[in-house]
């Protein structure tokens, strides 16, 4: 039997898992794994359920567990686990971030499918070509910016794309872009205590003396840098590391978080909550 993967938001209340429990029990449904939290915050009841069932489609099993949904005034959602999630990946000229999505999708540790690779820059072509997947370069200049924008847009709707991941893309995406696709842009960057911003942060943080480097992934919003958060980690370093090992620790730090941020939600395993945090369940 298919597995499957349920997803679920409501207002807080008792009964929320036995309603659901019942419902998939009465479609002959095997519940495998099940993870739930309550958040105090926005009284928001969320679950995650992965269950194997028998000849349903996803859009079936939907439509037969709306009623208990509407009934507990929330959001549900149906995907068959091997109907993966579709990902456009936009770059510009570092490649790490990039090379190691497409490494992880080609082993099947990030269960995408990854139709396109959109680059402002020609540089990343070969490497992409190489993964069998198409690039398309889509230069953008001050002038030319909405349009391009308009074009990636259009590739999102044309290859059917459920979310977007930025793999150090060296563009600020405009406002009337990030409200397009709510939780659906993924972004990755360097976070240090204290943080720096601008050319090479990795030598401002050498000069300043900084003794942690790491990296943050989040959805993109239209504040810059600032949205709900899904990954995070640092590693120490000291007075012996130069600018250059920084940087190259800074990668591999990148590398990591962006990876288990594609995983989290290629795996529906993110909640975005009205206060704009983030439930990711394990």
């Amino acid at each position: 039997m298919p597995d499957h993967i349920l997803t679920f938001s409501c207002p807080d209340k008792k009964g929320i898992v036995a309603a659901l429990s019942t419902a998939l029990v009465g479609l002959d449904a095997n519940i495998l794994r099940n993870a739930e939290f309550s958040d105090p915050a926005t009284n928001t009841f969320c679950v995650r359920t992965r269950f194997e069932v028998g000849t349903y489609e996803s859009s079936e099993l939907e439509a037969e567990l709306a009623p208990v949904a509407e009934r507990l005034g929330g959001s549900l959602q149906v995907r068959r686990v091997d109907h993966k999630r579709r990902a456009l990946v936009l770059v510009s000229k570092y490649d790490h971030c990039l090379l190691d999505l497409l490494y992880r999708r080609g082993t099947g540790e990030i269960p995408i499918d990854v139709p396109l690779v959109v680059s402002n820059h020609p540089d990343l072509r070969d490497a992409v070509l190489r993964h069998g997947i198409d690039f398309e370069h889509i230069p953008v200049t001050p002038d030319t910016k909405a349009a391009a924008e308009a074009r990636l847009l259009d590739l999102i709707h044309r290859h059917g794309i459920d979310f977007v991941v930025l793999a150090r893309y060296m563009q600020i995406l405009s406002d009337d872009f990030c409200s397009q696709l709510p939780g659906r842009i993924i972004n990755i960057h360097h976070s240090f205590l204290p943080g720096f911003k601008g050319a090479k942060p990795y030598h401002q943080a050498w000069e300043r003396g900084v003794k942690l480097i790491g990296a943050t992934a989040h959805y993109v919003t239209a504040a810059l840098d600032e949205g709900p958060i899904i990954a995070q980690d640092v590693a120490s370093v000291t007075h012996r590391d130069s600018a250059e090992e920084m940087v190259m620790s800074g990668r591999d730090i990148e590398r990591l978080v962006l990876s288990r941020a594609v995983k989290a939600q290629a795996e529906d395993r993110i909640f975005l909550l009205e206060n704009a945090r983030t439930i990711v369940f394990e």
